[in-house]
């Protein structure tokens, strides 16, 4: 669209134009994603997960497969019973990253995940500690030197990162929501500074550019706790990275809380 900033790469890998992946008319209209290559090269995953007679069992096959993969030690996993904090080695995981994300989406952890969501999707993030307008900005510098911090590039990050997708899309298609196109989800905000308003219909309906990676939460009462301000979208569900209940262990459990790839949303504002 003339006079609109770039909103990512003009390639990726998933195999769609990211100006559409992006757009308001993707989320109307999704079709399946598949990170190039990743089921392809995991068959023996897949294999395990069509075995598995409930999420449950599930996300133990998958936890197995990560930790034979990549070294995973399973003291790396957030205690589900013991809840004092094991002694974890330094090593890479996924499980770092989403616990660090847990705490604040603008850590370095956070940008590693925006890193992987623009490598994969080609969106650009919008936000990182502060705006983002253009790449010969502060914040972009300050976003590409976390991403890229060899801490978190030691282990294959992003294949691990590629591989969680792919599971929670074979989790959403087959167990959780089957036959489902889109989820309901909420997030509470406090202000726009995050989130630019591309276009405004009145005072409650507006087109908003999300983030290259946001949380979302499944409970309009958690979203209370996050902003005067909800946002309520109908988010396609190939463009969800994570969820609450995905995996046992990990630190989003208590928030129902949702990793949504970004773009252009249709959204409805309640003020409180």
């Amino acid at each position: 669209m003339p006079g609109r900033s770039s909103v990512g790469h003009s390639t990726n890998l998933v195999g769609l134009p990211t100006d559409l992946l992006a757009s308001c008319a993707y989320n109307d209209y999704p079709v399946p994603l598949r990170i190039s290559g990743v089921r392809e090269m995991n068959r023996s995953l897949f294999e395990m997960l069509s075995q598995a007679p409930d999420l449950a069992d599930a996300g133990i096959a998958f936890a197995s497969y990560m930790m034979a993969m990549f070294g995973l030690d399973p003291e790396q996993q957030e205690p589900v019973h013991d809840g004092r904090p094991a002694t974890r080695r330094y090593r890479s995981s996924f499980l770092r990253l989403i616990k660090g994300w847990g705490y604040d989406s603008n850590s370095p952890e956070g940008a590693v995940m925006k890193g992987w969501v623009e490598s994969r999707f080609g969106i650009f993030p919008t936000f990182h500690k502060q705006v983002i307008a253009r790449i010969s900005d502060e914040g972009w510098a300050t976003y590409v030197e976390q991403k890229m911090s060899s801490r978190f590039h030691n282990n294959s990050i992003y294949s691990q990162l590629d591989l969680v997708y792919e599971f929670c899309q074979w989790a959403l298609a087959t167990m959780v929501a089957p036959g489902e196109d889109h989820v309901t989800l909420y997030r509470g905000v406090n202000d726009f500074d995050e989130h630019q308003i591309v276009a405004r219909s009145d005072k409650r309906h507006a087109v908003v550019r999300m983030n290259n990676l946001a949380s979302f939460t499944s409970d309009r009462g958690v979203a209370d706790c996050f902003g005067d301000i909800i946002l309520t979208a109908h988010v396609p569900t190939t463009k969800i990275a994570f969820f609450n209940t995905l995996l046992a262990g990990h630190p989003l459990k208590g928030e129902g809380e949702y990793l949504v790839i970004g773009g252009d949303y249709r959204v409805t504002a309640s003020y409180l």
